[in-house]
């Protein structure tokens, strides 16, 4: 009989020494790798369809995570204030081009987690979203990304159109239609009266798009997002940037052929990071000279990030300088 007792203590010891070995590699575990489980779906979340299947998300979200530039000026346009957003570039640049510049004040408080196409997961799950929103380029991530928190991917492959729609899709994924509707409203409003303002005084110019900076020498057409603007307007554009193109530009436009970008009136995007050299080295060239937007005196130089924001806010931006350039400029 004793010996059967020491047998159960002998191995009652060993159970709890192992139970004491396994719970202490598991904290170890716990503070070395962040979990990246899956939370079970709450029972106050809709499913939403969206561009990578569905989703069931919450119905009023507090912390939400932007993924692209795009998301992050569509959610402040709706009055939505992400408590972080990926970047407009990489993170070794100026801290002015951490978010396009377009949104001016409107991120403060907004914390950078990594660019818009290569965003930082351990900054994501450290800060506890209850909700991420962003945009198809980083559906190869999707699924870590889904493991943080419900996540939900605009489809961006309709290039003529797909700012609009990432528009009404992030507003329809925030329940903030209405709000929506009355900011297309607003954009529209204020087309009628940049038309008004302009008269017929443009009616048979044309205006160009280029961008000239560290990416060469870019020709945006009338699928790019400001070639849409230019439409609404009623702006006439040159025969070579009258089509359609992928992405909505056509790119390394090289020197001999700056016929290309020419108009009557001439946009030349280009920002602070680029530092400016390409576009002093083109300024130099006796073709630059040529061009009648330069015969003119007609080349206005704007920024970048908002020319290329895609988004309701930046169209207004963009507005405010075609009324700068088209309507108050001698």
């Amino acid at each position: 009989m004793p010996k059967k007792i020491n047998t159960a203590i002998i191995l009652f010891l060993i159970i709890s020494l192992n139970i004491l070995l396994i719970k202490s590699c598991s904290n170890r575990f716990t503070h070395t790798v962040p979990s990246l489980s899956v939370s079970l779906p709450s029972v106050n979340c809709r499913i939403v369809q969206h561009a990578m299947g569905k989703t069931c998300i919450p119905h009023h979200p507090q912390r939400i995570v932007s993924i692209s530039q795009f998301t992050l000026g569509n959610a402040l346009t709706l009055d939505v204030k992400p408590i972080a957003s990926t970047m407009y570039l990489a993170a070794d640049v100026s801290p002015d081009y951490l978010f396009p510049k377009y949104l001016k004040n409107r991120t403060a408080g907004i914390k950078p987690v990594g660019s818009q196409l290569q965003p930082n997961l351990e900054k994501i799950l450290i800060l506890k979203p209850d909700l991420i929103v962003g945009w198809e380029p980083v559906k190869e991530i999707y699924p870590l990304l889904s493991k943080i928190a419900p996540t939900v991917l605009g489809d961006w492959q309709n290039l003529q159109k797909s700012w609009q729609e990432h528009f009404n899709f992030v507003a329809q994924i925030l329940g903030k239609e209405e709000v929506a509707q009355a900011a297309w409203e607003q954009y529209y409003q204020r087309i009628k009266k940049l038309k008004i303002a302009l008269g017929s005084r443009y009616q048979n110019q044309e205006v160009a798009v280029a961008y000239i900076g560290k990416d060469g020498i870019i020709s945006y057409v009338k699928n790019s997002f400001d070639g849409w603007i230019l439409n609404d307007v009623g702006l006439q554009r040159p025969k070579a940037q009258d089509v359609n193109s992928n992405f909505g530009r056509i790119e390394n436009i090289s020197e001999e052929n700056l016929a290309q970008i020419d108009g009557d009136i001439l946009f030349v995007m280009t920002g602070d990071i680029d530092k400016k050299e390409l576009l002093k080295t083109i300024q130099a060239k006796p073709l630059w000279q040529k061009l009648r937007a330069v015969q003119h005196n007609h080349v206005y130089f704007v920024d970048d990030t908002t020319w290329l924001g895609g988004t309701l806010l930046a169209a207004e931006a963009v507005i405010d300088d075609l009324f700068k350039y088209l309507v108050n400029t001698p």
